[in-house]
């Protein structure tokens, strides 16, 4: 069967056939994932799938978008060890000095104090890839949303906070 771009059709045949449990079927560009309460109602929505297109079965899900999973008997876990490590990496600072908290409390973050930053998309990238490390750290949120405030002009005491927030 040639897929002709619309799923409404696909929908009700997907639906039918997974029964009373609730499968979900991911999709991320070209990247699928199928999850399901049941190993049996993966395989429903894996056959309906794949005689609509055809896929490459890579097996149980290890790594996506930057997440570790594992599993265990006493459920997933998630981790970005590999994405931490490769942003420290990036940044120089996997030999660094480890800071006991992310930002000061009550520390007062000011918009127009300090030199400008010498490149601001640098310092968005770099408040991005935190942002997407507060999945599995939540103790850095704090700090990353208050630093993703002043992302359209960034100060360097600014770009300090962030280099903090890496140690």
């Amino acid at each position: 069967m040639k897929f002709d771009g619309s799923l409404e059709r696909y929908k009700a045949r997907l639906v039918a056939k997974g029964g009373d449990s609730t499968t979900f079927l991911i999709v991320y560009v070209d990247d699928i994932i199928i999850v399901g309460p049941t190993q049996a109602s993966v395989n429903v929505v894996n056959d309906s799938v794949q005689a609509i297109f055809k896929l490459k079965i890579l097996g149980d899900l290890k790594f996506f978008l930057g997440l570790e999973l594992a599993r265990s008997q006493h459920g997933i876990s998630l981790c970005q060890r590999k994405y931490t490590l490769s942003l420290l990496e990036d940044t120089g600072y996997v030999n660094c000095k480890p800071a006991n908290i992310p930002i000061e409390a009550n520390l007062e973050l000011r918009a127009a104090e300090g030199e400008p930053v010498p490149d601001p998309s640098a310092y968005r990238r770099l408040v991005g890839r935190l942002m997407y490390l507060t999945i599995s750290r939540p103790d850095i949120t704090f700090a990353v949303v208050k630093l993703a405030q002043y992302m359209s002009d960034p100060r360097m005491p600014l770009l300090n906070d962030v280099h903090h927030v890496l140690c």
